[in-house]
């Protein structure tokens, strides 16, 4: 069942009191408890009559979507919760319906949401105009105007991570559809000082950030710039990173931004420039040095960041060097130049980097007005969205923060007007009687501020303008001796003697009693960031620029258009742009949203009592809701107040015919409210007591649980009613498809049984029509066939019974298993054989396959001793189980061996003892024999010294018997440096090993065979004789060691067994 859709009022489900008019009792402590409660269930809106009061949750709460949108669109101010979108709306829809231009003032602390909450006024504004292709352009360009100027204006402090740093001023135009056609964005004071000077803790403006973090490396080496924000002394480093912001990403959102609100990729890349220049202004430095004449004046201590700085600009090197170090002063006809010492020339650097910066964002703001300015010229409705730096105090306030100040007296000044001049229109326009209210008025600190003859702003003007040395101190002076009397300044230097001792008042310093409290100023810079001053000689360089936006911001720069006059000094031009805003507000139906800040942490949840009790205090919360209280409290248009209430009396209930006014005198008599509770004015019912319409309300609630236990009883009864018919309906519906269902089964048995009867009978005469025919074929060729096919047949069949018994008869997989199942048959004798063979081969693959490359490098050295000793040398069988080591000395390992280990740099194959037979009388010495890749050595076994080194290349013939003994020969090319004695006779234990890895070896390094001779008896080459080296049979007498006896100068005997 689809649920009944239910509108939810302001006092529907109400957490707390969602409107402070209709708070019980009005008292600081109630209205922050309430504040408070709210603000734990994450109801952050509170209204106080058509005022909404925003607490910053510090967190993103899920209030702003789309569907929240729908919520709030074409509804009532009063007919939902408190809500951003609700002011928006009712702001949007008089505009567009009662043609009134409107406006919206943000204001409240920095750190407070201000920002945040003109965002979502502007997308709100955005998602309920018109749709189409050109609005939706506009819109879009609106919305990604923000991105730019807060890239370029906002920045981290300790209160706010996000502060705008100047303030915004948007009208967004509309035509009589209520369609946005474009805006104009004003901007005030941007803090340019902060451009070289950040308080402690806190970042300079995002932008410089953003392109160092996500700027690719080509583009920030076409800006001169590196990544590194140590490099650039206007960066500070203690904030450099903040949590939860992704400069990187911010800064492809600030590029797509531009490109959608229309700045063309040369004008995109010259802002960039004019921003790295900034920066790496900040790394000039200068040192003093002495001149003839006994002036000192300041010279550039390293000129690479200048010369950068002018690549980027288009200035000539040598112009802007002299602009940092001198100074021109022009008097009528004459011309003076003066040296800049080291402290002018920071001051004129940093003067530039403020002035470049400053006029840049002004260029942008100018620029956006291009993009999104309405084109057509028809009268247009406007909206505008006041977004500016809310009242600060910090530890150390300077010239930034009394002119901040000073604005947001003003805003509170004009709040207080226009809703006590609201209030009053309304009472006049209802035909109720006004009533005087008391309220505190600011206007006397306003005047203290921006009098024109003693006002603090006209002292500072005129202090900045008189002859004569003018500093700080001599400005306090004159403060001291035209504000001493005014009860709202404070200063021990005054001629009022209550503030002589207090110590908590510095003699530098000033104090002002602001409606928010009391701020105390140090004088110091307030004349110089007055008379925000510029060297000519800088403004006629960056003019001289080949850099098209730098010379467009200096155009005073031009010499054909010197002026002489002193500019305006920048309190006079803020004092005339707030005027300005004033007059400008004045003329617009005001829309109020004051921000508060929960905690100065910058934390979610947490509540500062305290400090909230503060803003309420400055804000003059209280006095507005006393204010909307004075007279009536709560007042409605007749006709939804009628709609509302109807249901409470028999006579409006459930149609009234009449006039609604008339309707609701009936109503209010049915309830029998007493006439001093309410009036009746000529669109609207007001009514003077908060308790007067929460007692309505509380009859309403009791009516509508009455009507509630009424319909749901006859919702419940009906249902039941229609569960019961439903089950009786589908009990009905089953047992028909039951028997409906076995009716169809019953029929499709008896389709498939007649089936099935056919296709047997289909299949059995077929079976005997081939059958007939086969027999009808075969009687034809039996006798002449019979013979072959049966001998055909036995034949195959006997095959395929060999092949089934070899299947279950195989041997093992090992090569060496002689066994084979005998042959059945005699005709398979020659297929017998070749199973055999293939099997066998195939199961020494098998083997193979099985081995590493260790133990494949093995068996072919074994092979290899196979094909040279097999069935040849008798004691070849005894080597076949022997594993051929190589090393059987661990030459690596002894520090015996330490220094042969030293001399042999080759990888040694073979190291092993053997005995060297003397050539004279054939005794045997022990030897260590070493074969590498290249050499055969010889080493004495004690000493390790190398006794003969004998390259492969050398050996030529390795002779032995054919005995079972362990000697060889190993035969020398003649004419080589190692044959000078004659060739080698050696006993070994390894013999066969020896003379295969010999083999392998010389093979490998030579491309030639070594030659192997097996023989009994064979000529071995001694100096230049050559002896024949016969064996016989004998005795040895030193174990295996074959015995060796020279019979003359031909002969040497060896005695094997």
């Amino acid at each position: 069942m689809a649920k009944m859709e239910v509108k939810t009022s302001l006092l529907d489900y109400m957490i707390g009191v969602g409107d402070m008019v209709l708070l019980e009792p009005l008292n600081e402590d109630s209205f922050i408890n309430n504040l408070k409660k709210r603000f734990d269930h994450n109801e952050v809106y509170t209204y106080i009559g058509s005022v909404v009061i925003s607490i910053n949750p510090y967190r993103p709460l899920p209030i702003y979507t789309p569907e929240k949108v729908e919520e709030y669109r074409n509804r009532n101010f009063y007919e939902l919760s408190p809500h951003i979108f609700a002011l928006s709306d009712e702001a949007y829809r008089s505009l567009r319906d009662q043609d009134k231009d409107q406006c919206i003032l943000i204001t409240g602390e920095s750190g407070a949401g201000k920002t945040e909450a003109s965002k979502f006024v502007m997308s709100y504004v955005a998602a309920v105009c018109g749709k189409g292709a050109e609005v939706n352009q506009v819109k879009e360009q609106l919305l990604q105007s923000n991105p730019v100027l807060e890239a370029f204006g906002n920045a981290k402090t300790v209160r706010n991570d996000n502060s705008s740093r100047f303030g915004k001023y948007m009208d967004i135009e509309f035509d009589f559809k209520g369609d946005p056609l474009g805006g104009v964005i004003s901007n005030y004071l941007l803090e340019k000082s902060r451009v070289v000077k950040q308080p402690r803790g806190e970042r300079n403006f995002h932008i410089f950030y953003q392109i160092l973090s996500g700027a690719s490396e080509d583009f920030l080496c076409k800006l001169k710039l590196e990544r590194d924000f140590s490099r650039y002394n206007y960066l500070g480093l203690d904030s450099a990173k903040v949590n939860g912001v992704d400069d990187a990403a911010n800064f492809r959102t600030v590029r797509n931004a531009m490109q959608i609100v229309g700045f063309m990729d040369h004008e995109t890349q010259s802002v960039f420039e004019v921003v790295a220049a900034v920066l790496k202004l900040g790394n000039i430095e200068f040192k003093p040095e002495s001149r003839v004449n006994g002036l000192d004046e300041s010279k550039i201590k390293d000129k690479n960041e200048l010369k950068e700085i002018c690549e980027l600009t288009g200035i000539d090197q040598s112009v802007l060097e002299r602009a940092f170090s001198f100074r021109t002063v022009e008097a009528k006809q004459e011309k003076v130049s003066t040296t800049l010492n080291v402290a002018q020339a920071y001051y004129a650097r940093d003067a530039l980097a403020k002035n470049l910066y400053s006029r840049l964002f002004s260029w942008l703001v100018t620029r956006i007005n291009e993009s999104i300015k309405a084109q057509t010229k028809v009268r247009k409705k406007v909206m505008g969205v006041l977004d500016i730096y809310g009242f600060e105090i910090f530890e150390d306030n300077s010239f930034e923060q009394f002119i901040i100040n000073y604005c947001n007296e003003k805003l509170q000044q004009i709040f207080i007007e226009l809703t006590l001049k609201e209030e009053q229109e309304e009472y006049i326009r209802e035909g109720i009687e006004w009533t005087h209210i008391e309220y505190f008025n600011n206007a006397i600190i306003c005047d203290l501020i921006e009098n024109n003859q003693t006002g603090i702003l006209a002292m500072l003007d005129e202090e900045c303008l008189r002859p004569g040395t003018v500093t700080d101190d001599t400005f306090l002076e004159k403060l001291n001796q035209v504000c001493a009397t005014h009860q709202h300044f404070e200063s021990r230097m005054s001629k009022c003697s209550r503030f002589l001792n207090d110590t908590t008042l510095p003699h530098s310093c000033f104090r002002i009693q602001h409606y928010a409290g009391k701020v105390m100023y140090q004088v110091e810079g307030f004349v110089d960031k007055n008379n925000d001053l510029l060297y000519r000689d800088l403004s006629q360089a960056m003019w001289k620029a080949s850099h098209s936006l730098i010379k467009a911001l200096f155009p005073e720069g031009n010499p054909a258009k010197i002026n002489l006059k002193r500019p305006p000094t920048a309190g006079s031009q803020f004092k005339a742009s707030v005027a300005t805003l004033m007059k400008n507000l004045q003329t617009k139906n005001p829309n109020y949203i004051r921000c508060i800040k929960p905690n100065d942490k910058k934390a979610a949840h947490i509540f500062n009592d305290a400090l909230v009790c503060h803003q309420i205090r400055y804000l003059g919360l209280l006095e507005n809701v006393r204010v909307r209280r004075a007279g009536y409290a709560f007042r409605q248009a007749y006709e939804p107040c009628l709609e509302r209430y109807k249901m409470l009396c028999k006579q409006t209930w459930p149609h009234w015919r009449g006039p609604a006014r008339a309707g609701v005198e009936v109503l209010f008599n049915e309830l029998e409210i007493p006439e001093e509770e309410f009036s009746f004015g000529r669109s609207k019912i007001f009514i003077r007591n908060p308790r007067t319409q929460q007692k309505k309300y509380q009859k309403i609630r009791s009516s509508a649980v009455i009507i509630q236990s009424y319909i749901r009883g006859w919702k419940a009864r009906k249902l039941l009613r229609e569960l019961k018919h439903q089950k009786r309906c589908n009990e009905a519906a089953t047992i028909i498809a039951a028997y409906w269902h076995g009716t169809q089964a019953r029929r499709e048995l008896k389709r498939l049984k007649e089936e099935a009867r056919r296709k047997h009978a289909v299949a059995v005469i077929w079976a005997y029509w081939l059958g007939l025919k086969v027999r009808r074929e075969y009687r034809k060729f039996f006798r002449a066939n019979a013979g072959r096919k049966i001998y055909e047949f036995t034949l195959q069949r006997l095959m395929q019974k060999y092949f089934l018994e070899m299947k279950n008869k195989m041997p093992s997989l090992s090569p060496i298993d002689k066994n084979w199942p005998a042959r059945p048959y005699l005709f398979l004798d020659s297929t017998h054989k070749e199973l055999k063979r293939i099997f066998h081969l195939w199961r020494c693959k098998k083997y193979r396959d099985q081995f590493t490359d260790q133990q494949k490098l093995i068996y072919e050295e074994k092979l290899e001793a196979s094909e040279l000793f097999k069935d040849k040398k008798a004691l070849y069988p005894a080597s076949v189980g022997q594993p051929f080591q190589g090393a059987y000395l661990e030459i690596s390992k002894n520090p015996k061996y330490k220094k042969l280990k030293d001399a042999v740099d080759e990888k040694i194959i073979i190291a092993e003892v053997v005995n060297k037979i003397n050539r004279a009388n054939g005794k045997a010495t022990s030897r260590i024999f070493l074969l590498t890749k290249n050499n055969v050595l010889l080493a004495d076994q004690k000493s390790g010294n190398i006794k003969s080194e004998v390259p492969l290349g050398d050996v030529t013939k390795v002779s032995m018997s054919s005995q079972n003994d362990g000697f060889f020969a190993v035969h020398l090319k003649e004419g080589s440096g190692a044959a000078s004695k004659g060739d080698f006779l050696f006993s070994s234990d390894h013999l066969i090993e020896m003379a295969t890895k010999l083999y392998r070896t010389t093979l490998s390094q030579t491309k030639q065979k070594l030659n192997i001779e097996i023989s009994d008896e064979f000529l071995v080459q001694f100096r230049q004789d050559k002896v024949c080296v016969k064996f016989i049979q004998g005795s040895q007498k030193n174990g295996n060691i074959p015995t060796c006896k020279r019979k003359n100068n031909r002969l040497l005997e060896v005695a094997v067994p």
